[in-house]
């Protein structure tokens, strides 16, 4: 077996010994070589060694830290509920277990603060509930006849009601600190206040039973009538609250303030059971958060008075049923009897109450305004409803809504003048309480009943239009004898503010004195809501199909190639004027608040309204968007077509002229230029079109108001001289001296119509004038002008130097080269 050959050796040891044996003599430091290398081999194996220890230390320690966390991660899943049970052979992990000691000491400190105020409150309602109990108990033993003579049972009764009071202030006072820091503790709240909700059911009832009963031993209600209106002389009925002896308006004091003192701490409750996260829909209606606007309906104390008045009152109302303002009057009558008596007594009450912003004469008007609600909602107008539905004569139903509505406006303003008599109204409340006083709140839940209103009205409205537009003479507009035969010169007016300045016909005052009408009898209802409906039904209906006929009447206007009817004109332009003075109009209201206010309540309170109308940055929440943009529309685009028709007649009238103006026929003079000037007449074939212009002009001056009309002729003049300027084939013909001027004639004789309008014309003709000043320049300046345009050097400065701001050099080019000496 032969021996193994050697592996060739790596290059770097090749290196190394080249590097310690360059020569035969080094051999002899072999051994030496050998020693140093077998020592550094001994300390890198020793280093490596050490290495390895660390490593299976570090291993361990690894090891051991990872068990640590997989029980602490056991532990933390557990939720702490086995803090005390540990794995044997494991370590203990203090920074892990304690959270979870802290929140279990938390968790029982939470039990305990739960126990204490469950107590606490079992406590409070407890003497709620006895409280309570006791005056039912004592109420059942007493007789109500004797609350009088037995003043110390009454006296007792009030003390225990304000002993009740005061639980129930205790218990929300303590539910408001619970609702504020706990507020999780939402199930021990809702229990307390079913508690609380069952006890009031009972507590209030009998404290308006025994308020009754010291109401009738004072002798109230009153008699509606005193002795004297027998006598056909009339007096005030005589108020028992006036006539009360000191004992008796003691006793009466004491009751009212209990009373208002329980009414107080149910508002309390409200308020703060629509500011719980889970409250109900119906109590976090937003107009619960405002403490004063549960009084909104009333206060309980006022509101008996005026129950026991209603039975009285009812006997009366019967007998009216066909005259509603006999009920309004008697309504009144009794509010404003006993308006000073209820003042005068209860007014320091409710401030020795502090029913703070609250007024005894609201409350009272209140009260009776509810009471006449009732009956209006059960007997009357089912009754008219009925009868429009099922009557044949829609005539007189018609007539009896609408004269039903006449008395609730003039009885709402009269008994809104008496709340108003009261103490000043805090902002905040004022626009609840008058919500309360409309007697047209009856439409908030009838909005059925509002509609049949608002078809009444409409169709009123119409009846009464189509009479007036039946009348031709409501459509024309009366003018001056001496403005239409040019004796008077009258100043233009550009400020136009009435009918007369848009020089609109009276059918146009008619329909917006009537639409004023129905928005004024839209104000008296109570809600944004309703006044958008209400208005959207009657006004803007009627004001829609009015602007229908406006634009029906407009399209009377023969648009044809042939001459304009000067009837149609006159029929188009008082139209086009009624249509200007009622956007005028519309924008004038969209400038009152009430409008502003109904804008901004469809835009962003109606989620489904999609139409979103912007007028500028100032009105983004126009009421009348879409009505003001059909009536400009209207006026721009038979304004327009007014304008073309003019154009059109004027075109086929001077067709053969324009076409021929610079032709040889025309230019056999030879005479000075400024005597032919002075002398030259209009050319025969321009006269008839500038005779249809002039009276056209004239007549659309006189028809229609100034701003259209100035519009209106500064539109024409434009289309006038682009026509003219257009129709010369210019480069082709040839203009002479004598046809420059004859030109010039004829152009003079243009602007002479619309001098009376402007002191300058010309600058309305820009293209004709610019024109004229090319062919009248001299020979020597055209020559040298038209070189300096060919060059095409600085054209626009060279063009405004010789004071041509309109045409451009090509244009400049043709004009000259059609001058003949130039030719």
């Amino acid at each position: 077996m032969s021996p193994p050959r050697p592996q060739p050796a790596s290059a770097s040891l090749r290196g190394f010994l080249d590097a310690h044996f360059t020569s035969a003599e080094d051999l002899a430091a072999a051994p030496a070589l050998a020693e140093l290398l077998r020592r550094e081999c001994a300390g890198l194996e020793a280093s490596l060694g050490r290495l390895e220890a660390q490593l299976a230390s570090a291993s361990a320690s690894w090891q051991t830290r990872s068990g640590e966390a997989r029980s602490g991660l056991r532990r933390i899943r557990s939720r702490g509920l086995d803090v005390a049970v540990k794995d044997e052979g494991e370590g203990t992990a203090p920074g892990v277990e304690l959270p979870a000691i802290v929140r279990e000491i938390q968790r029982i400190d939470t039990i305990r603060l739960y126990a204490e105020a469950t107590l606490q409150l079992e406590a409070l309602v407890g003497n709620l509930e006895d409280a309570t109990f006791s005056i039912v108990r004592q109420a059942s033993k007493i007789n109500l006849s004797a609350v009088l003579r037995r003043a110390s049972d009454g006296v007792e009764k009030q003390e225990k009601l304000l002993r009740a009071v005061d639980a129930v202030r205790d218990i929300e006072r303590e539910l408001v600190r619970i609702s504020t820091s706990r507020p999780q503790w939402t199930n021990l709240i809702v229990a307390v206040d079913s508690r609380v909700d069952k006890t009031l059911a009972i507590l209030r009832p009998q404290a308006l039973t025994d308020y009754r009963g010291l109401l009738a031993a004072l002798g109230w209600p009153p008699s509606l009538s005193s002795p004297d209106m027998e006598k056909d002389k009339y007096s005030q009925v005589p108020n028992p609250l006036v006539l009360m002896n000191e004992a008796n308006k003691e006793k009466y004091s004491e009751s009212f303030l209990a009373l208002c003192a329980l009414q107080h701490v149910q508002a309390n409750r409200e308020v703060r059971q629509c500011q719980m996260p889970a409250a109900a829909p119906s109590l976090s209606d937003l107009k619960y958060f405002d403490k004063t606007a549960c009084f909104d309906n009333g206060l309980w104390a006022i509101d008996e008075l005026v129950h026991p008045i209603v039975s009285r009152m009812e006997y009366h109302f019967s007998k009216w049923s066909e005259q509603p303002e006999f009920i309004f009057a008697l309504v009144y009558k009794i509010t404003k009897d006993f308006m000073d008596g209820v003042d005068d007594i209860l007014q320091p009450l409710i401030d020795q109450a502090r029913l703070v912003g609250l007024s005894a004469k609201e409350s009272w008007v209140t009260g009776m305004v509810k009471m006449l609600l009732g009956y209006l909602e059960t007997q009357v107008f089912p009754t008219l409803f009925t009868s429009y539905h099922s009557t044949v004569d829609k005539l007189e139903a018609h007539s009896s809504w609408l004269h039903l509505n006449d008395q609730m406006i003039t009885f709402d303003k009269r008994m809104q003048l008496l709340a108003d008599s009261g103490i000043q109204k805090i902002a905040l409340i004022s626009e609840g309480l008058s919500r309360s006083l409309s007697v047209f709140s009856i439409y908030s839940g009838h909005s059925d009943w509002l509609q049949i209103w608002a078809d009444i009205e409409l169709n009123s409205a119409q009846h009464k239009l189509k009479s007036e537009m039946e009348d031709e003479a409501s459509w024309l507009y009366r003018t001056d004898p001496q403005d239409e035969l040019g004796h008077q010169k009258s100043a233009a007016k550009f400020l136009l503010s009435t009918r007369e300045d848009y020089k609109a016909p009276p059918v146009s005052e008619f329909v917006v004195k009537t639409a004023s009408t129905m928005i004024e009898r839209s104000h008296a209802l109570p809600s944004k809501g309703m006044k958008i409906q209400f208005t959207r039904s009657t006004s803007i209906q009627f004001l829609n199909d009015f602007f229908v006929v406006l634009h029906e009447r407009c399209q009377a206007l023969q648009l044809s190639n042939t001459a304009l009817e000067d009837e149609s004109l006159l029929i188009a332009s008082y139209a086009i004027n009624a249509a200007r003075y009622c956007e005028y109009v519309l924008w004038e209201w969209d400038e009152d608040t009430a409008f502003m206010e109904m804008g901004a309540h469809e835009k962003y309170g109606n989620a489904n309204n999609e139409q979103i109308h912007k007028r500028s940055a100032q009105h983004q929440c126009s009421f009348f968007a879409d009505e003001i943009a059909f009536l400009v529309k209207l006026g721009t685009n038979f304004l327009e077509q007014i304008m073309s028709s003019i154009l059109i007649e004027f075109e086929d009238l001077s067709w053969d002229y324009v076409q021929n103006i610079g032709s040889s026929n025309e230019q056999n003079h030879s005479d000075d230029e400024f005597l032919d000037e002075e002398n030259t007449e209009v050319s025969p074939g321009f006269v008839a079109s500038l005779d249809v212009l002039r009276e056209r002009t004239t007549k659309l001056k006189l028809y229609l108001n100034s701003k259209d009309f100035l519009d209106l002729w500064r539109s024409m003049a434009e289309g006038l001289d682009y026509f003219i300027y257009s129709s010369i084939r210019w480069g082709e013909v040839k203009f002479s001296g004598p046809g420059v001027i004859q030109l010039r004639v004829d152009t003079k004789a243009l602007l002479r119509i619309f001098r009376p309008y402007c002191s300058r014309p010309e600058a309305f003709f820009p293209f004709v004038t610019d024109s004229l000043k090319l062919l009248t320049m001299r020979e020597t300046d055209a020559q040298y002008f038209l070189e300096a345009l060919k060059n095409g050097k600085d054209n626009d400065n060279c063009l405004r130097l010789h004071g041509l701001h309109h045409v451009d050099a090509s244009q400049a080019v043709k004009v000259l080269r059609s001058k003949m000496t130039l030719a």
